[in-house]
């Protein structure tokens, strides 16, 4: 039978309620006097766009939350959006020195969120774009995270950049397809509109090809960053699959994102296909929802799963069930609607390959099935739009790992379109590369970005030793914390 809504409104907000709730300023300055502050600190290089994290740590410390935020979003453009969806504990927390002295590690990914949520909460302006502008103009094609940490690198480099977005609103993931305890839209759209406060000019609904020309852009802009994401998602390919209660699971994240959630249409038992991080995303929001049980199906084993252990655990932690080295072979129906899944149990092969293992087959009811079995590549756009853009044997872009340059030279990249798919930090980090690479096309200049004091050598003022005279160190030490 059709799906109706399952639970009140008021229900659903304490459902969807964030995982971890802010700190509190004395929690704050509590987490943040306990980092050591590491002159060559790991959880620097863990991170893809480089935050100074002892820098904005210890303004934290010192109750310079404004400068912590400049630090934070000089460096990422979306450190709010990072701040809680970021995998820390495999990125900066997970590279934090007191791990290795069986301590617990700075709680990295909410200081940042502290930070960052004090000035969006005040609307206080810590960037501004350069005053000289080179009147150089540059296309950016998508308006996710990774067109975005272009575009406002772009402009604090000065030049113009203009986003090209095909979605009625920008932010890609951020704003359609991430779990809303995660991340709620608004945080989304409010650095979009810090962005835009760079001089970016946004402008969505278009679609390149259809609503502007390859041709137009190319006369109009001296050079072209591609960060167009993903395309649709995988088929399953078996019998039953266009049944109206199968769903692509990232179209049932975005209905959770876009509509009053008390209007959504919920399935008493719920199957996922697939185990990254989406398929997590899905089963517990199913659960928030309403439905009675949710259930991820992977053909292969826990070992293999995509998904972060921490997003495993909350998963477990919610209820979900979990069927591996399991796949299905049909979705069942009744009267025209879903009302199980015919399944069949796996073998991994020597090949690595998850094969069906004969007579093994059984059924499950359910009657909604959400697809998480990864996104499809964008080749086919790619070619009609760039039919000389050189693509890897798995569809992506092919690009420079260190600029983003492609084979031809005036369009640059990054983002999943080139990478395949990873972590909204990583899309930042790359788009961020690419625009200072574009800028060296642009102009022929390099521009390092800027150091923080507390990773500068021994400036005038160093003891012939190559250390800084105590008057020096407190001078540095005194402009870092207010700057």
């Amino acid at each position: 039978m059709p799906l109706q809504p399952l639970l009140p409104a008021a229900t659903l907000a304490v459902n969807f309620a964030e995982l971890k709730a802010p700190l509190h300023p004395q929690e704050a300055h509590v987490e943040a006097s306990r980092c050591l502050y590491c002159f060559d600190a790991p959880c620097i290089t863990a991170c893809p766009t480089g935050i100074d994290i002892p820098a904005f740590i210890k303004k934290i410390a010192h109750d310079n939350t404004v400068g912590a935020a400049r630090t934070i979003l000089t460096a990422n453009i979306l450190g709010a959006s990072c701040a809680r969806v970021c995998p820390t504990s495999v990125l900066c927390e997970g590279a934090c020195v007191l791990e290795a002295r069986d301590e617990q590690p700075i709680q990295i990914g909410r200081l940042q969120r502290y930070a960052t949520d004090y000035v969006q909460a005040r609307g206080l302006t810590v960037l501004s774009a350069p005053a000289i502008k080179t009147g150089r103009k540059v296309a950016v094609i998508g308006a996710g995270p990774a067109g975005l940490g272009c575009a406002a690198a772009l402009a604090q480099l000065g030049h113009h950049a203009t986003i090209f977005e095909k979605q009625p609103q920008p932010g890609g993931l951020n704003t359609y397809g991430i779990a809303y305890y995660k991340l709620k839209p608004e945080v989304s759209l409010a650095e979009v509109e810090l962005v835009k406060s760079l001089g970016v000019e946004l402008r969505c609904g278009v679609t390149v090809g259809r609503d502007i020309s390859l041709a137009d852009l190319e006369r109009d802009y001296s050079a072209l960053f591609l960060g167009l994401g993903l395309g649709e998602a995988h088929r399953l390919r078996i019998p039953g699959e266009d049944l109206p209660e199968v769903r692509d699971a990232l179209d049932f994240i975005e209905q959770l994102r876009t509509e009053p959630m008390a209007n959504i249409p919920a399935g008493r038992a719920v199957a996922v296909i697939g185990c990254g991080n989406t398929a997590i995303d899905a089963a517990t929001q199913a659960l928030r929802l309403g439905a009675d049980s949710a259930t991820i199906i992977y053909r292969r084993s826990e070992d293999d799963m995509s998904a972060y252990e921490f997003e495993y655990e909350l998963a477990k932690a919610d209820g979900v069930e979990f069927l591996f080295h399991t796949a299905p072979v049909e979705v069942l129906a009744t009267d025209g609607h879903v009302c199980g899944l015919r399944l069949c149990h796996t073998v991994t092969n020597a090949d690595g390959k998850a094969d069906l293992v004969p007579h093994s087959e059984f059924t499950q009811a359910f009657d909604l099935v959400l697809k998480a079995v990864g996104q499809e590549k964008q080749v086919a756009l790619l070619k009609q739009l760039f039919p000389t853009l050189a693509v890897t044997t798995r569809g992506a872009i092919q690009r420079d790992p260190l600029t983003g340059q492609t084979n031809l030279p005036h369009i640059f990249t990054g983002g999943d379109c080139a990478n395949g798919g990873r972590e909204v930090v990583n899309a930042v980090g790359e788009g961020k590369k690419a625009a200072h690479a574009i800028n060296q096309f642009l102009t022929g200049t390099t521009v390092t970005p800027p150091i923080q004091p507390s990773r500068l050598g021994a400036p005038s003022g160093a003891t012939g030793s190559g250390l800084l005279h105590p008057i020096r160190a407190h001078e540095l030490a005194a402009a870092l914390i207010k700057s």
